[in-house]
């Protein structure tokens, strides 16, 4: 619209509602079924410009320790999440968990998933590539990052209770140990007097995730074990699932995939560390197992190149990502396909609009992609 200024000359033309069109359109990759229309990118600019600061800064970060705050819940309610919706029902959302810390809550995500999509598993997406053909319509496939324990003590018997398949892409060198995964420790050193030299400053706890996923791989090690020297106090053990464990989950249709040996940022890593973490973790699988794994999540959501050439020569038929959004029905890169993060304790209104693409779409629009574990 036109304003005026205080002298009365027509202030510029707010250009929001036509960034908002321009950047939903070269934003979003062609593989998400192309840009918004012109009346869903104007509704959308207007629903961001009016965003409380809070929502601005939204982050699907997952590793929480408490319920999730509702930033964003509001969304559920605009004018434009019914276009969203509406959009959502010719997507795939593949969703990314990581930890089930509140069943009752997971229990209750998956009876609204229940009622509102269609569950699919990671047979029913190889098998709807390889056919050419598309998923029904508000497909959902559910995933896990890291392999938790809770993944088997929590989330099973609710996927069980109601039929609903879903896939764990574990971390390999875990497995069958009780060492806390390397982020966790990171955080704890941190908290109790480590020190990393090779970090060249000093580093706030609530800094350190992301300054050593921003290392070369071998300053991320090297990092770590300054920490582990210098720390007040060693952290304490964590449950790793066991090889028993990982074909429980496998006979509770939650298929297992790869998830590298240790979980490095691949990006970061020369090419032998790279064959090596997607390799190594492979045999294992499938020594554990007894049939190679077919699915690979990778470290951080990340997509590298070389893990994809390395994937389609050991056989992987399906790579996901962490990017927070929506996919097609019929994915084209079956090595990038994208996931929704979310968590048991993400409030019903967010976790509709993250469901819709709403809030992943606010959420780039306001400060680019989410940073995962």
């Amino acid at each position: 619209m036109i304003g005026r200024t205080e002298g009365g000359a027509a202030a510029p033309r707010r250009r929001g509602p036509v960034k908002a069109l321009r950047w939903y359109h070269h934003a979003a990759p062609a593989t998400e079924g192309g840009p918004v229309p012109h009346t869903e990118a104007t509704t959308l600019s207007s629903t961001v410009s009016s965003l409380p600061p809070t929502a601005r800064t939204t982050s699907t970060a997952t590793a929480h320790t408490g319920p999730e705050p509702d930033r964003g819940g509001w969304l559920r309610f605009s004018p434009v999440q019914p276009l969203f919706r509406a959009r959502a029902a010719q997507r795939l959302a593949v969703l990314a968990y990581h930890g089930v810390t509140d069943p009752r809550s997971f229990g209750a995500q998956l009876d609204r998933l229940r009622r509102l999509a269609t569950p699919v598993s990671v047979h029913d997406v190889d098998q709807a590539i390889a056919e050419g053909q598309p998923l029904p319509p508000r497909s959902v496939l559910i995933t896990f990052d890291d392999a938790d324990r809770s993944v088997l003590t929590h989330a099973l018997p609710e996927l069980t209770a109601r039929g609903i398949p879903a896939a764990a892409f574990v971390i390999s060198e875990l497995i069958g140990t009780d060492r806390p995964f390397w982020w966790h420790e990171a955080a704890f050193l941190a908290r109790h007097g480590g020190q990393a030299r090779s970090l060249r400053s000093h580093v706030r706890p609530e800094q350190l995730l992301s300054r050593l996923k921003a290392l070369p791989d071998p300053d991320r090690r090297r990092s770590l074990h300054e920490l582990r020297v210098s720390a007040r106090r060693r952290p304490p053990g964590q449950d790793q699932l066991s090889p028993e464990d990982l074909r429980a989950l496998r006979d509770g249709n939650v298929a297992v995939g790869n998830h590298t040996l240790g979980h490095p940022c691949l990006a970061q890593c020369d090419d032998s560390t790279v064959q090596a973490e997607i390799t190594g973790a492979h045999q294992a699988l499938t020594q554990w197992l007894g049939e190679p794994p077919t699915a690979f999540a990778y470290p951080n959501g990340g997509y590298d190149p070389r893990a994809d050439t390395l994937l389609r020569q050991l056989g992987y038929r399906l790579g996901f990502l962490s990017d927070h959004r929506l996919g097609p029905r019929l994915p084209v890169h079956p090595l990038r396909i994208s996931r929704l993060q979310v968590d048991c304790t993400t409030s019903t209104r967010r976790f509709d609009t993250i469901l819709s693409g709403l809030e992943p779409a606010v959420q780039r629009w306001r400060k680019g992609p989410a940073v995962t574990e």
